[in-house]
Parts: C-alpha cells; structure tokens; sequence
C-alpha cells in the first residue's frame, strides 16, 4: 500500500476508533448516572410527559367535535382552565388568529410562530417559543361566517439541563482525549516505520558524501521508504565498488608503469648497445653485425611480449577483458594444443606428451583463446625451467564427479618449497637470474582460470619437478 493509501486510511481509521471510543464512554458514563443518581427521578419525568402529552391530546379530540361557539362558552372555558392548570399548560382560542380566550398571556409573535408551525401541513408536536421548548396540540375550525377558528393547546417540556450539559462536556472531552491519544499513535507508527529511516538515511548520505562507503544501510521502514533503503544500498555498493576498482586500476596502473620502467630497462638497454655497436662499428663483419641485430630483434620481441603480458593481465584484473564460451570436449581441445607446440618442442629437443586417462568424452565450458594463452604460459614456464637433455612435460586428462583434472607435469629442478605460494603473484621469478619473460604468465593463467570459475593450484618438489592442476566444472 503506498504511503499516501496507509497515510489516509489510519487517520480514517483514528477518527473511527475516537467517535466508537467516545460513544461506548457516553453509554458507560450515562449508565453509571444513572445507577448513582437513581432512575427513578428520569422515569418519572418521562411518564409526567408522557401523561400531559396524552392528556392534551385527549383534549384535543375532546374539543374536535365541538363547535367553536361552544368554546367560547364560559363554562367551557373554565372546564378547560382548570384541566391545562393542573398539567402546568395553557389554552389558547383565536377566532382569525386573534385571541379571544387564553389561559396565559403569550405575546403576538410567539402565538403567530405556534400557529405556523402547528399548521396541519406538519407533523411538529414540540416547538420553542421565548427560549422554551413546548407540547403542542391544534384544533381547527371552520364557522359558518367563513371565519377560521383555532384552539391551541400548549405544555411546556422540562429538560434535564444540567445533566445534558455534562452529558456534551464529557462527550467533547473524551472525543479529543481519544483523538489526540490515536493521533499521537499514528504520528509514532510513521516517526518510526518513515522520519526515523529517513533521518538516518540523510545521516549515511553525509558520510557517503564525505566519501565514506563504509556504513551500511539496513532495510527499514514502510513500504515505498524501504524501497528507498534497498535502492540507495545497491547505489552504495556499487560505488563503493566503483572506487574499488578505480583505486584498483589507479595501482595497477602506477605499479605497471614501475614495473614497465624496471623490467624494460634492461633489454632496452641491451638493444641501445648492440645499435651503438653496430654505429660505432665494432661490428665490422657481416657475421658479427647479423647476430648484433638478430640479439636486438630478440630483445625488442621480448619487450613488446612483455608489454603485451602487461596489458592483458591489468586487462583481466579489473575484468575488462569479454570471455567467448562455447561446450567443448575437453580431450579434442588439449590433442589440438599439443599438436600446435609439437613442432617447436622437437626444436628444442623437448618431449610434449598428452596423456588421456578419461574414460568417455567430457565436456567443459571455455574461451578456447583464453585456455590456450594459459597452456603456453604454463609450457613457456616449463620449458624455460626444464633440463634440455631428457626434458619431458605431460600434459594428463583425468577426471572427479563433477569437474575435469588438467595436470600439466614436468621433470625440471622444481619449486623450493617457500617458493611455491607465490608463483601465481604478478611479477614473481623463482629464478631472478634466469629471467626471460615479464613475470606474468602464471599470474594471466590464474586470472583466466578463475574468469572460467576454474581453480588453479601447483605441486612441487625440487629435483623432481612441477605440476600445475587445472580444475574446470563439467557440463
């Protein structure tokens, strides 16, 4: 229910519950006037009205029948003064609605206000005159002259003044007790469910614009204001995120530039003195200045291969980098792998095995791009580290319930072992004195392992070898 509906419908409801609240106190309060008071005095009162109610009205009919000529009879007339004397009344006969007989004086306006409205076209039997309120009964009569002729007859009703005053103030005084109480209670129910998360929502969206993101925004409130806490939690945490990751990338933006200035410096200044060798021509000989720019062309491959590894990990770090996913039988993937580095293992007098121990096809979801950058950098790694006389990487296919084993082994000198927990980290070389590439590969092969929700771990023993496990889910 939106908040104007709730807004509307629990004041509609506090009005209710006040007036249902004041009526059932009048009841008690009557009932309980009654009982101290006694009810005998009210019902008395009530059978004295009824009695001169009935008793004028028999009247009434008494004079119906009569002709008008007899009520100006004086013997009549007295009858009829010693009647409405003892009920406390008064008799009025008008002949065109001029007096001719009345057992009390009313003044001109009042006996014109009874004819009025005792007027056979209404049903009044009570009406006021002079601040009192009065029986009233009519007879009318028509005389042979054409003349109209009226008799009025008149009772005054004592009401309970003191006691309907009271009765007003208790009433009064109730209604606004109980609808200031209910109001009060509608004003607490929304300070609590609308103004109290409202204000602490403006106190968060202080801190968040003094940068804080560190405080949460808990789902409070009714209806359209809890809404309000859940959306601008997400906004938070997706700026909190935003930040994240702009710090993130302003770091690793700031350590690839050191980086880049320190592992660049190197074969940069290998091929600036190799070119100087070759101005200053200490390359005299067509052969020695072939391998002075054979070793340059080296050195600049691996600098623009270093800053190729460069980007693509800042690439995958902050997850800017698509993946393209497709089923694929995982032993058709990795026969195809082999068969691409063959040719320059046997180059480099180097056995490249893959051993199949699957028992039927097994499918995975990859990026078949992304995979094969992980398997070269994995084999690069391998074949730097291995001996050259009998090296020897397996690659071994096996399988668990529910995922696919990639074993990638060699028989090089291995990791030590407080080597071993941060050869996945960017920039890491086991060997320092060896190195030959950017330091990245094994930290892009995590990276593109865990983008396929895929774990990556190493096993190590030196003197013995490395293998590299590769766990992907199966589809």
């Amino acid at each position: 229910m939106h908040l104007t509906k709730r807004f509307f419908t629990m004041n509609a409801l506090a009005v209710l519950l006040s007036i249902g609240l004041t009526v059932l106190a009048v009841i008690i309060f009557v009932a309980a006037y009654t009982k101290v008071f006694g009810r005998e005095a009210d019902t008395k009162e009530f059978q004295k009205a009824f009695e001169v109610r009935a008793a004028i009205n028999e009247m009434k009919r008494e004079a119906q029948p009569l002709k008008f000529e007899q009520l100006l009879d004086t013997k009549y007339q007295q009858q009829l003064a010693n009647r409405v004397n003892a009920l406390d009344a008064s008799a009025i006969i008008l002949r065109n609605r001029e007096v001719v007989y009345a057992t009390q004086n009313f003044n001109k306006i009042d006996i014109e206000r009874s004819l009025m409205l005792s007027d056979s076209q209404t049903t009044r039997d009570e009406i006021e005159l002079a601040g009192k309120t009065y029986m009233i009964a009519r007879a009318d009569y028509k005389l042979s002259t054409g003349d109209a002729g009226v008799l009025l007859l008149l009772a005054p009703i004592k009401l309970k003044t003191n006691f309907l005053m009271m009765l007003g103030i208790f009433t009064v005084c109730v209604f606004t007790f109980v609808f200031l109480l209910t109001n009060f209670w509608v004003s607490y129910r929304f300070s609590r469910g609308i103004i109290r998360p409202i204000s602490r929502l403006k106190d968060v969206a202080n801190k968040i614009s003094e940068g804080d993101l560190s405080h949460g925004i808990a789902e409070e409130g009714e209806g359209e204001v809890r809404e309000l806490c859940r959306t601008l939690e997400i906004m938070r945490i997706k700026l909190k995120e935003s930040v994240y990751l702009q710090e993130k990338y302003d770091d690793n933006r700031k350590f690839l530039v050191s980086s880049i200035s320190h592992d660049l410096k190197t074969p940069v200044t290998s091929i600036k003195g190799y070119i100087e060798g070759i101005i200053d021509g200490v390359a005299r000989t067509p052969e020695k200045m072939d391998e002075y720019l054979e070793t340059a062309r080296s050195k600049a491959i691996l600098v623009n291969a270093m800053i190729d590894d460069l980007l693509l990990y800042s690439k995958l770090d902050l997850n800017q980098l698509p993946y393209h996913f497709e089923k694929s039988d995982l032993a058709s993937y990795f026969e195809d792998c082999v068969a691409d580095h063959k040719y320059e293992y046997e180059k480099a007098n180097l056995s490249l095995v893959l051993i199949n121990e699957l028992t039927e096809p097994v499918k995975v979801l990859i990026d078949r791009e992304r995979l094969k950058r992980v398997v070269q950098n994995i084999l690069d790694n391998a074949m730097t580290y291995v001996e050259k006389a009998d090296g020897r990487i397996e690659i071994i296919l096996r399988e668990t319930r529910t995922s696919a084993i990639i074993e990638i082994k060699d028989n090089g000198k291995g990791i030590p072992e407080n080597k071993l927990p941060h050869i996945f980290d960017r920039f890491y070389q086991v060997d320092p004195s060896r190195k030959s590439g950017s330091g990245l590969g094994l930290a892009i092969a995590k990276q593109i392992i865990e983008g396929h929700d895929g774990k990556i771990w190493a096993k190590s023993a030196v003197g013995e070898g490395t293998q590299i496990m590769i766990s992907l889910k199966k589809f």
